[in-house]
C-alpha cells in the first residue's frame, strides 16, 4: 500500500447513487481494505446522481447513450475529487475520454439476463400480444426475432424502479440482469435465469471495471491485486468487438467470450431493433488472440448487416 493514502488521507470511490452501482462500489472497497489490511476510513465512497438516472423517460439513445451513466462521475476523476470511479462494464462506451483508463476488472458475476414476471414461467409462456417492459434495444430486438407476437414497453429505472412497475401491472414481464439480482442479494426475484444460448448477454454484462486516471500510478498500483486476468481477457474480446461495430444503446449488440482451458471461445450477434434480422458468429483461439477475435468477428458481422443495417427504430 503506497504511503500515499490512509485514514488521514482516504482512496475516494466515485460511483452511481443506484443501490446496485453502491452495491458495485462497496465490493470495491472491501476488496481494498482486505487487500492491503486497511481500517474502515481508510476508504471513502462519494456517490453522485448522472443524468442518465435522472431522464428516465427517454431511451438512453435519445439522450446521448451511455455515456450518460458515466460522464459526471468521469468529470468528478478529472477534477480529482475522487481517485477511481467504479462502473458497470456494460455502460461503458468502448472509447474512454482522454487520459482515462479501466485499470482494473473484478471478478465477473453470472453473465446471464433474468425473465422476470409475476405470472408467466418464461418467454415461451407469454401469451400472444403480451407487453414486455425494457429499456435495452438488445433484449427487445433478441426478444421479437424469438417472439414477433409480442409488445415491447420502454421500461428504465434501476432495479427496484422496474420490478415496482411490473408490480403495478405496467407490464407483464421484464429482463434485468442476473449479476445485478446477486449483487444487491435479490436472486430469488428472477423468474428464470436464461441460458446464453436462448438469450445472448450485453457485451461486458457482469463484469465491474474501475476506470482511472492514466497518470496516477500510485492509484494503479493500490488496484492491481484486485484485478481479475480472466475477466480483463474476456472483456477485452467482447469489448473489441463491440468497438469495431461501433456498438453504442442504439444498436442491438450482444456478444459473450468464455475461457476453456487456454482457448478463447467468443460468440457474437447482431439485430435489427424490431428483431426481423439476426446475424450471428462464434470465434475460437488462443487467450492472446482474444481481442483480435473480437475485433475480426465484428468486421464479419460488420460485413454481413451492411452501412444501412441498425438504421430505422
Amino acid at each position: 500500500m503506497t504511503a500515499s493514502y490512509g485514514p488521514d488521507r482516504p482512496i475516494r470511490i466515485g460511483t452511481r447513487a443506484s443501490p446496485l452501482a453502491m452495491a458495485q462500489a462497496h465490493e470495491t472497497r472491501n476488496r481494498l481494505l482486505e487487500a492491503h489490511d486497511l481500517p474502515p476510513e481508510a476508504v471513502a465512497i462519494v456517490d453522485m446522481t448522472t443524468t442518465g438516472d435522472r431522464r428516465l423517460e427517454l431511451k438512453l439513445g435519445e439522450i446521448g447513450g451511455k455515456g450518460l451513466f458515466t460522464k459526471e462521475i468521469e468529470a468528478a476523476l478529472v477534477d480529482r475529487s475522487t481517485d477511481l470511479a467504479v462502473h458497470s462494464m456494460k455502460d461503458m462506451p468502448t472509447v474512454l475520454p482522454d487520459g482515462m483508463e479501466i485499470s482494473t476488472l473484478l471478478p465477473r458475476e453470472d453473465v446471464r439476463d433474468a425473465f422476470i414476471s409475476p405470472k408467466y414461467k418464461n418467454i415461451d409462456d407469454l401469451p400472444a400480444g403480451a407487453l414486455v417492459g425494457t429499456a435495452s434495444l438488445r433484449r427487445q430486438a433478441q426478444l421479437l426475432h424469438r417472439r414477433p407476437d409480442l409488445k415491447v414497453g420502454l421500461f428504465r429505472g434501476n432495479v427496484q424502479t422496474r420490478l415496482r412497475k411490473l408490480d403495478e401491472g405496467e407490464a407483464d414481464a421484464t429482463f434485468l440482469a442476473m449479476a445485478g439480482l446477486n449483487r444487491l442479494g435479490m436472486t430469488e426475484v428472477a423468474t428464470a435465469a436464461l441460458e446464453t444460448d436462448e438469450m445472448l448477454p450485453a457485451v461486458a454484462q457482469g463484469a465491474v471495471g474501475i476506470e482511472i486516471r492514466s497518470d496516477d500510478d500510485a492509484i494503479r498500483e493500490v488496484l492491481a491485486p484486485l484485478n481479475c486476468k480472466a475477466t480483463e481477457i474476456r472483456t477485452n474480446a467482447e469489448r473489441a468487438f463491440l468497438n469495431t461495430l461501433d456498438g453504442s444503446c442504439r444498436t442491438p449488440i450482444a456478444s459473450l467470450a468464455i475461457i476453456d482451458g487456454d482457448r478463447l471461445i467468443l460468440r457474437g450477434e447482431i439485430l435489427r431493433p424490431d428483431g426481423s434480422e439476426r446475424y450471428a458468429t462464434m470465434r475460437e483461439g488462443p487467450l492472446s488472440d482474444a481481442v483480435a477475435m473480437g475485433r475480426d468477428a465484428g468486421e464479419e458481422l460488420r460485413a454481413k448487416g451492411g452501412p444501412d443495417f441498425f438504421v430505422g427504430h
